[in-house]
């Protein structure tokens, strides 16, 4: 239960989608059967949403649309939380790309600063567009709690900006389909944020 003036920010990242482990940034999959079996289980029931806001990725908003329906909760869709378009790795393994592009992708896993794949979005300019995204939800909501359902690439990158990880070391942070991180957010008399990760749950998965 968060406290009076706390904002509390649930983080789920997608269950699994169909098309198999793969690069899939823009790609727009629907969620398998298990996909939807591991959103479900992942949010149980969580009590006094003030809102869902989700990617508008179909292995997210469809579950994000079913949840609100359901329980009556406002949804809001953000393109903010899209996933980093992966250019033309877009729909291929980490298999495939070991054997055609082992040097390209060694040094994307390294640092994915300084390497964009193919054809597909800097990273500075991903990195921007998700956090302009978090910093809006964080004007918007002074307290309440939120559920946010995105991929792995932005609740990576909004875990790393609340535990000031570098973004060498994003890709450290393990984040399975369905995983669920929940940061609690305190505000002093000045309007200084105080973030803190409260918690985090999820099975280890395959997949960006």
């Amino acid at each position: 239960m968060t406290k009076p003036g706390e904002l509390q920010i649930n983080l789920l990242r997608h269950g699994e989608a169909q098309g198999g482990n793969c690069l899939r940034g823009r790609t727009d999959d629907p969620l398998t059967e298990d996909g939807w079996s591991q959103m479900e289980q992942a949010v149980g029931q969580q009590q006094s949403l003030n809102q869902i806001i989700s990617s508008p990725a179909r292995r997210c908003a469809d579950f994000a649309t079913s949840y609100a329906n359901q329980r009556d909760i406002p949804l809001g869709l953000d393109s903010n939380l899209w996933e980093m378009d992966f250019g033309s790795w877009e729909g291929q393994t980490i298999s495939d790309l070991i054997q055609s592009e082992p040097d390209t992708l060694s040094r994307f896993w390294q640092n994915p600063m300084i390497q964009t794949p193919p054809g597909g979005e800097p990273f500075a300019e991903f990195r921007q567009r998700v956090l302009n995204g978090w910093q809006q939800l964080l004007e918007k909501h002074e307290s309440g709690r939120l559920l946010v359902i995105a991929h792995g690439g932005p609740i990576r990158l909004i875990l790393a900006e609340v535990l000031d990880i570098p973004m060498e070391n994003l890709l450290r942070l393990e984040l399975p389909h369905a995983a669920l991180s929940r940061i609690r957010i305190s505000r002093d008399a000045n309007g200084t944020l105080y973030p803190s990760l409260a918690a985090s749950h999820g099975e280890r998965s395959e997949g960006w």
